[in-house]
C-alpha cells in the first residue's frame, strides 16, 4: 500500500469538493494502492471554542455581503459540477474544528476516518449543522458506527488537543498554507481539488511502476 496523507479540515468546501472527486477515481480504480490518512489542518487555529456567527466571520474576512457572494460563487459551481450537493445557507455558525479534528484522529484508531470525514462534510455543508458542538460530533460519531458514550467521554476532556494542534503547525513550518493537501508517499505534494482524471492519471502511472 502506499500512504495517502489528506490535509482538510471538515469547514473547507475545497477540501469537500476534492474529496469527492478523489472518491470518483477511486469508484473507478477500486483496487487502488492508497491507505488513506485524514491529517489535521485548521483554517481558524484561533477560533474560540464557541465559534462564531456565521456572517460576522465571512464580512470579516471577505468585506461586505456581495464580496462574500463573489467569493463563494467559484465554490458552489465546482460543487454543482462534481455533481456535490451543498447548501451554504444553512449554516449559522462557524465552528472551532478542533474536535472534529480529535474526533477524526479517534476514528482513525478504529478504521471508520472516511465515514467520520463524510459525515462531517455533509453534516456541515448539507445540514447547516454545528460540527464543534460535542452532542453534534457524539451524534455524527455513532452514525459512523463509533461508541457514543466514549466519545462524549473524550470530548469532555483535553485528550488529545496538544497533538492535533501540534501536527497542525508542523505541516505548516512544512510549508502548506492551503487545503486540501496531498501528500503521496511521504513526498509528493499535491494540493487543491484536483480532477478524477488527475488521480486516475496517478494511479495508472504508479501501476505502470509496479
Amino acid at each position: 500500500m502506499i500512504p495517502l496523507d489528506i490535509y482538510s479540515d471538515p469547514i473547507c468546501p475545497w477540501c469537500y469538493i476534492g474529496k469527492a472527486k478523489l472518491d470518483a477515481a477511486l469508484e473507478i480504480r477500486p483496487d487502488h494502492p492508497f491507505a488513506i490518512t485524514w491529517q489535521p489542518f485548521m483554517l481558524n487555529p484561533e477560533m474560540p471554542a464557541e465559534g462564531m456567527d456565521r456572517r460576522e466571520y465571512l464580512e470579516a474576512k471577505f468585506g461586505d455581503q456581495q464580496k462574500v457572494v463573489q467569493a463563494y460563487l467559484p465554490v458552489q459551481r465546482a460543487a454543482e459540477g462534481a455533481g456535490l450537493p451543498m447548501d451554504l445557507s444553512r449554516i449559522a455558525r462557524t465552528p472551532s474544528t478542533l474536535n472534529a479534528h480529535r474526533l477524526i484522529h479517534w476514528a482513525g484508531l478504529e478504521g471508520r476516518q472516511s465515514a467520520v470525514v463524510s459525515a462531517l462534510f455533509r453534516a456541515y455543508f448539507n445540514e447547516g449543522r454545528d460540527i464543534g458542538d460535542p452532542t453534534t460530533l457524539a451524534d455524527l460519531a455513532e452514525s459512523a458506527g463509533m461508541d457514543r458514550a466514549l466519545v462524549e467521554t473524550l470530548l469532555a476532556g483535553e485528550n488529545d488537543m496538544a497533538e492535533i494542534r501540534a501536527r497542525d503547525a508542523a505541516i505548516r513550518e512544512r510549508g502548506l498554507r492551503g487545503v486540501p493537501g496531498f501528500i503521496l508517499d511521504g513526498q509528493y505534494v499535491i494540493t487543491g481539488a484536483q480532477e478524477p482524471a488527475f488521480w486516475l492519471r496517478v494511479l495508472d502511472d504508479l501501476a505502470g511502476r509496479a
